[in-house]
Order: C-alpha cells, then structure tokens, then sequence
C-alpha cells in the first residue's frame, strides 16, 4: 500500500479520462478503460521507480518499503513489469496506434529513475513528459489520433508536473546531495529551483487559460481558477522561503500541488463534460487524496525522528 501512494493514484486516472473527454468522442467503456489504463501505468512507475531508487533511498529515504526489508527489490521489479505489461495490453487493445506513445511513457519511467532522475531539468522534464503521453494515450482511447486540441493542453501537463516534480527535488535536497544526484536545487541552490518553479507553474496556467478561447462548458473556468490559486498559494511562497526552505515545508507545498493538480486534471475534463458530473468524480477523489495523504505521506517521504504530525 505504501508503495502504491494512494495519494497520487487518482491524478493518473483523472488525467486520463481528461485526455477521453477532450475528444468529445468517449462513452462510458473508454472512460474507464481510459482511467484504468493510465493508473496500472502509474503504478507500475511507483514498483519500478523504488526498485531503481532503492540504493538513493538507503541514504536519504531508509524508512521506505525497499530499503526498510518490507517489500524485496525482486518482487517490486516483478510487480511494475506486470503492471506495465497489464497497462500496455489494456490500452493498445482499445487502439494499436496508441502503442508508441505507451512505449514512450514506460520508457520515460525508466529513463527517470534509471538516469534522468540524478541529471537535473532533464530529470523533471522527463517527469512532466510522462503525464502529458497519458494524457494524449487517454486521448488515443476515444480517437483514432489524440488532435490538436488535445495536443495543445498536453502541455498544461508537461509543464505543470515539470514543476511540481522540481518542488519534489527541493524537498528532497539534502538526501540527492548525499547520495550525488545533481538535482536542479543541488546544482543552482533552493533560490534558482524555486524561481523555475514558479515559471513553470504560471506557464502551464497560462496555456490552460488558452483553452477559453475554444469552444468550453462553464465549468472550465471555474475550476481552472481554482486549480489556479492553489497552485500559486503553494509554489509563490517559495520564492522567499527558498533560502531556509526545511524539507517539511518543501513537502506540504507539494502536497498542496498534489490536491491542486486533481482540481486541474478535472477542470480539463470540463471542458467538453458538463459541470456536474466533472464535481461529483472530483470531490470523493479529493477527499481521498487529501485523506491518505495526511494519514501515509510523511512517514513515507521523511524519515521517522523527522516525520510532520499527522
């Protein structure tokens, strides 16, 4: 359960049923097959990920499933190879010509883990790539080809989780040292991280405001404002906290971002779905994210003697 982050597990599952919706094409059999894909996709990215972290979290993560004994590297490589086999068979069985985006979104996991993870930017860009591909591999679900609208509002999501991927990094700046993983805040300093940070963030809105130009339901503004100001109330006070920026106020800023990109992913999917049914999906898996969050994260991402109380 630890591994698989319940916090974060809706956000792939949003994102994909945004992409379906943004077709204007999906029913109910390519929403869920939509949703379901991206989150056995995510998940496999957590299995993989840990077991490829596993000598970083020795250093900096020791509480962690692998490192701690609980979870043997060899069953978490066995459990992320099945849950991307399961993700690629599901989603190119609902459209062949979606396989080459699903093979670049695995292989993205790897690449992040593996090597981009410890090379800075390019770490965090991977990141924000491997959402926008579930997003358009979403899209590819209900269309023969994602278009161009969806291609345009993959952006949103390339350049929102390539900051709130760097906010990660911040939190995390002292173990990337240690363990020598150059990452953005190690090379240029926790000033540098969040100024790009911030840049990235209001990018992605900006795009995302770009859509009210198209055709959309009245619940894309709203919600897009939201996400909006939540995401500013997380990333903006970085900005001056960066020089003394603990690892415990680095993590509840992204643990704002990790709520916040739900209302997102949602505001999206309201582009082209009515309101109604857009809030009804949203509110339990907000409350759900915020729930487990509270209850698993910090134990998870802080060593105990320095975990937040919950």
């Amino acid at each position: 359960m630890q591994t698989f982050r319940p916090y974060t597990l809706c956000y792939p599952v949003l994102v994909g049923v945004a992409g379906a919706g943004v077709t204007g094409e999906a029913g109910r059999a390519e929403f869920v097959i939509a949703g379901f894909g991206t989150a056995f996709g995510w998940l496999a990215a957590h299995y993989l990920g840990d077991y490829f972290d596993r000598e970083l979290d020795r250093v900096a993560k020791p509480q962690r499933p692998i490192p701690s004994g609980r979870l043997a590297p060899g069953t978490a490589l066995a459990c992320g190879i099945g849950l991307a086999v399961a993700a690629t068979a599901l989603l190119t069985w609902a459209n062949f010509r979606a396989l080459p985006l699903v093979v670049v979104a695995l292989s993205g996991v790897i690449a992040y883990s593996w090597f981009c993870k410890a090379k800075g930017l390019s770490g965090n860009l991977v990141r924000g790539l491997i959402t926008a591909t579930a997003f358009l591999i979403g899209a590819m679900v209900a269309a023969p080809l994602p278009g161009w609208t969806a291609l345009g509002l993959s952006l949103v999501f390339l350049l929102h989780d390539t900051a709130s991927n760097l906010v990660g990094t911040m939190r995390d700046v002292d173990g990337d040292r240690a363990a020598g993983y150059r990452s953005v805040p190690v090379q240029r300093g926790q000033r540098y991280a969040a100024r790009l940070s911030v840049l990235l963030y209001a990018s992605a809105i900006g795009i995302a405001a770009l859509g009210l130009t198209l055709p959309h339901r009245t619940g894309y503004p709203v919600l897009l404002a939201v996400a909006g100001c939540a995401g500013l109330i997380a990333v903006l006070p970085l900005l001056w906290l960066a020089p003394t920026l603990s690892q415990a106020r680095a993590l509840r800023a992204h643990e704002v971002l990790v709520a916040e990109r739900l209302v997102l992913a949602a505001a999206i999917l309201a582009l082209t779905v009515p309101v109604v049914p857009v809030v009804a999906l949203l509110l339990p898996v907000l409350v759900f994210s915020v729930w487990t969050q509270a209850a698993m994260r910090s134990r998870h991402e802080i060593a105990e003697k320095e975990a937040l109380p919950t």
